[in-house]
C-alpha cells in the first residue's frame, strides 16, 4: 500500500522538537495559512478564524494573534492579524474581533493548551459530515487513518457562538477528551488544534481531503469499506511517526506559493 510519507527510513524521518518561533514568524506563518485556506476554498465568505497563542505578556497575561472580522483571508497580511488578551480585547492592531471568534477560540486555547494553533472553518466536506445522523469520519482509506484517536464529536448545536456558552461547552468537552486535536462540531464546522501553524493547517488540509473521499464514496450508495482494526492502527502509529516533518516540508512549500 502506497503511502505519502517522508523519505528515508522511519527512524530517519521521526520529527525532531520543535523550535519556539518568534511573534514575526507566528504572524508570518498565520497570515500565510488564511491565505492558503482561501486558495482551498476552505474559508466561507469573511467569517471564521485562525488563532495563536503566544508566550504570555510582561504582564503575565494570556495573548493570541488571531484574524480580524472584515479582512477577506485571500488578503491576509502579518501586519492585518491582531494581538488579543484573554478577554478579546485589542492589544495591538487595528480591527474588529468577532464575537464567535473571541468565544470559540480563546475558549479552545484554555481547554487544551498544547494547542498553540487553532483554526476554526466550515469547509464544505467536514462540515457535511456534520450534517447526517451519526456523521463520523470512517476509517475507510489511510488518510483518515491520520486522525484516528484523535477526534472529538460534539453532537449539541449550540447556535452561533455569539455569547459564551458555546465557548464553555467547547472547553468542557475538551477538557474530558484531551487526546482531541480534531473536534467536529455538530451542525457547524470544525474546529482544528495543533503545536504549531504548519501541523494545524496539514491536518486542516488532509482532514478536508480524508472528508471529501468519503462523501463521495458514500454517494455511490454502497458501503464503505472499513479498513481492519489493526491495520487502523498500525497506519496511524506511522503517520504519528512523520505528521510534524511531513507538515512542516508541507507548509514550508504552500507558504512559498503565497510568497510569504
Amino acid at each position: 500500500m502506497s503511502r505519502c510519507f517522508a523519505p528515508g527510513s522511519r527512524a530517519s524521518a521521526r520529527p525532531s522538537a520543535m523550535t519556539t518561533p518568534t511573534v514575526t514568524e507566528q504572524r508570518r506563518d498565520l497570515a500565510a495559512a488564511l491565505r492558503l485556506a482561501a486558495r482551498f476554498e476552505l474559508n466561507e465568505g469573511i467569517c471564521n478564524h485562525f488563532s495563536v497563542a503566544l508566550p504570555d505578556g510582561p504582564d503575565g497575561r494570556p495573548r493570541y494573534l488571531i484574524n480580524p472580522y472584515g479582512v477577506h483571508w485571500s488578503e491576509m497580511r502579518p501586519s492585518d492579524l491582531l494581538l488579543i488578551d484573554e478577554h478579546g480585547q485589542v492589544l495591538e492592531g487595528e480591527g474588529e474581533v468577532e464575537a464567535t471568534a473571541r468565544n470559540i477560540h480563546v475558549a479552545a486555547h484554555k481547554a487544551n493548551p498544547r494547542h498553540v494553533a487553532v483554526l476554526h472553518v466550515h469547509m464544505p466536506y467536514a462540515t457535511a459530515l456534520t450534517m447526517v445522523e451519526g456523521g463520523r469520519l470512517e476509517m475507510a482509506h489511510q488518510t483518515a487513518c491520520r486522525f484516528h484517536g484523535r477526534t472529538l464529536y460534539q453532537d449539541h448545536f449550540g447556535g452561533l457562538a455569539l455569547d459564551e456558552g458555546e465557548g464553555e461547552a467547547i472547553v468542557a468537552a475538551n477538557r474530558e477528551q484531551g487526546h482531541a486535536d480534531i473536534t467536529f462540531l455538530a451542525h457547524h464546522g470544525v474546529t482544528i488544534g495543533g503545536p504549531s501553524v504548519a501541523v494545524a493547517f496539514d491536518d486542516l488540509y488532509f482532514l478536508e481531503r480524508a472528508c471529501r473521499q468519503q462523501v463521495l464514496a458514500m454517494s455511490t450508495g454502497r458501503p464503505l469499506k472499513l479498513i481492519p482494526n489493526d491495520e487502523i492502527e498500525a497506519t496511524a502509529r506511522e503517520w504519528r511517526q512523520v505528521l510534524v516533518y511531513q507538515a512542516t516540508k508541507h507548509f514550508e512549500a504552500l507558504r512559498r506559493m503565497e510568497g510569504l
